[in-house]
């Protein structure tokens, strides 16, 4: 094969389009950038220096280098690769393996020259296309990047209004601070008296408890003695005390003599003057006759109405007594007879004493005009202090949420500031997404259920070369048996600020596309984009 074979005449258009044309040589396959090293009247060395060779050896479909680059345009080296020039389009590359397939790879049809396979070319089509393409997304960028100066002015005023806000906030501060600090003095004031004046109460109170309850104590000493005495002697025996079994020191269920002795004190019976040492050691325990194993009366419905009313006041008093009211409604006959047998070996149970029954129906009286005076003006003190100190936390909360948002990043011109405390929804046919920027992102179902916390603001997470195309979201709820959720959102070039779409490449682990003009950079012309796009 020689070496003019090996030669092909590319015609390429130096502006698309134009149909202007010039010759070049170069051997198939050998892009217009390496073709100084294709030179036909020198040896060829091999690009990665490995060895040299005659230069007819090029494109012969026999592989002498190791990195095929003596075979551009066969499917010699499996490691080669083909240039197709592809006019009218973007040039591309392709592996060796495909040249002469069979299968036309390249929109030229220069990869196929040697297989017979009918080819069309369409890369004059397909760069109309694309030049419609590149010319629609040039619009979006002109009109994104226009946006983003709106977004940036904004930013820039809506900073500089929080930061005047900001500034009136301080003064506002230590304005309410010093109000906070002498309305504080006021109250401590106003409660120094206040209490005094209740503890007077408070005590006055507590002293006439005592006498009423003395009063009462001797009224029911005397009204026992009276009940004891069965025989009206004017003497309280140790015969006639023996029937109270409630009174039984050691709660064995019976009261012997010599307990019973005990009780009064050692003597066999006791007068009133004795009775009164006596008392003090009983009345705790001490139930009248009247309430001991009381007859059961016939209830009629309005009794038990009254019953009823009287058990929801009465039932802390006698809580044991009420519980066993409800027991009682088995229909069981053997489980009667083991609750009968069960109530005959109990004990008398343990009630509220009468002096505290009788302390918990005393009501305290209202506080004398004076004293009420007191409470009002400390009261007042108070509501004044209490609204002070409210309105000096309002202050603290919203400086520092301005100085948090201040003092976020977001992005070189604030241009991303706009998307603060705002949220964005995507709804697919199973769940919604929600994008709240420096926020949160979640996942809810569409048809119920509970919402997924798919990761937390966490930083700007771009290349270096450009930090603010991606956000990172992570701490999110964790998943069964696996990590916590994280969401990764890259950001592109559009008009509208939309999420576009999510998915979740790795498990756990989300991603979302979200457009933004805040995002886009200053467009290039439409023959800069083209030639970044085409090689000659």
């Amino acid at each position: 094969m020689s070496c003019a074979l090996l030669l092909l005449l590319t015609s390429l258009a130096l502006a698309m389009g134009t149909g202007t044309a010039v010759e070049i040589q170069r051997p198939r396959g050998v892009p217009q950038s390496k073709r100084q090293f294709y030179e036909e009247n020198k040896p060829f060395t091999c690009l990665d220096g490995s060895s040299t060779i005659p230069f007819d050896r090029v494109n012969d479909d026999y592989c002498d280098c190791k990195d095929g680059s003596d075979e551009p345009g066969t499917a010699a080296c499996p490691n080669g690769s083909f240039h197709c020039t592809n006019a009218g389009f973007r040039p591309a590359f392709i592996p060796s393996s495909r040249i002469n397939d069979g299968i036309c790879d390249c929109c030229d049809t220069t990869d196929e020259y040697n297989s017979g396979a009918t080819c069309q070319n369409t890369c004059r089509e397909m760069g109309r296309k694309e030049r419609e393409s590149l010319q629609i997304m040039a619009e979006i960028t002109k009109e994104g990047f226009l946006l983003k100066q709106q977004l940036i002015h904004e930013a820039k005023r809506g900073q500089e209004d929080k930061r005047g806000k900001l500034t009136e906030l301080k003064g506002s501060k230590k304005g309410l601070e010093g109000k906070v600090e002498a309305l504080r003095t006021v109250k401590e004031t106003a409660e120094d008296p206040e209490k005094e004046a209740k503890e007077r109460h408070l005590k006055s109170w507590e002293e006439q408890k005592e006498l009423i309850r003395m009063e009462k104590d001797k009224t029911r000493m005397a009204e026992a003695f009276l009940e004891l005495d069965d025989d009206a002697d004017g003497y309280v025996s140790v015969a006639e005390l023996q029937s109270h079994l409630e009174l039984d020191p050691d709660s064995d269920g019976s009261l012997t003599e010599t307990e019973t002795q005990g009780l009064l004190g050692g003597e066999g019976k006791v007068d009133t003057s004795t009775f009164e040492t006596v008392w003090s050691g009983i009345k705790d325990k001490y139930l009248s006759e009247g309430l001991l194993d009381p007859p059961a009366p016939v209830e009629t419905p309005q009794e038990e109405e009254s019953r009823d009313f009287v058990s929801d006041h009465d039932s802390d008093h006698y809580p044991e007594d009420y519980a066993g009211e409800e027991e009682d409604v088995e229909d069981d006959d053997e489980e009667d007879d083991d609750h009968d047998e069960e109530e005959e070996e109990k004990v008398p149970p343990t009630v509220q004493t009468p002096e505290k029954r009788e302390d918990d129906e005393l009501s305290m009286p209202p506080y004398d005009t004076e004293t009420q005076s007191l409470i009002d003006a400390a009261q007042k003190a108070r509501d004044d202090f209490d609204e002070a100190e409210r309105a000096l936390r309002e202050v603290d909360d919203q400086m520092k949420n301005l100085e948090k948002e201040i003092g976020f990043d977001f992005g070189p011109s604030a241009e991303f500031a706009y998307l603060y405390s705002q949220c964005y929804e995507l709804s697919t046919s199973e769940y919604i997404y929600r994008l709240c920027p420096f926020n949160r992102v979640s996942q809810k179902p569409k048809f119920g259920g509970s919402e997924t916390n798919l990761g937390l603001w966490g930083q700007w997470a771009g290349p270096e070369e450009n930090l603010y195309s991606v956000m990172k979201y992570d701490h999110g709820q964790g998943c069964w048996q696996g990590p916590n959720r994280s969401t990764t959102v890259k950001l592109t070039c559009g008009k509208e600020t939309v999420v576009t779409s999510t998915s979740e490449p790795s498990r756990c682990e989300y991603l979302m596309e979200f457009t933004t003009p805040a995002v886009c950079q200053e467009p290039a012309s439409l023959d800069e984009v083209l030639h970044g796009h085409t090689e000659l």
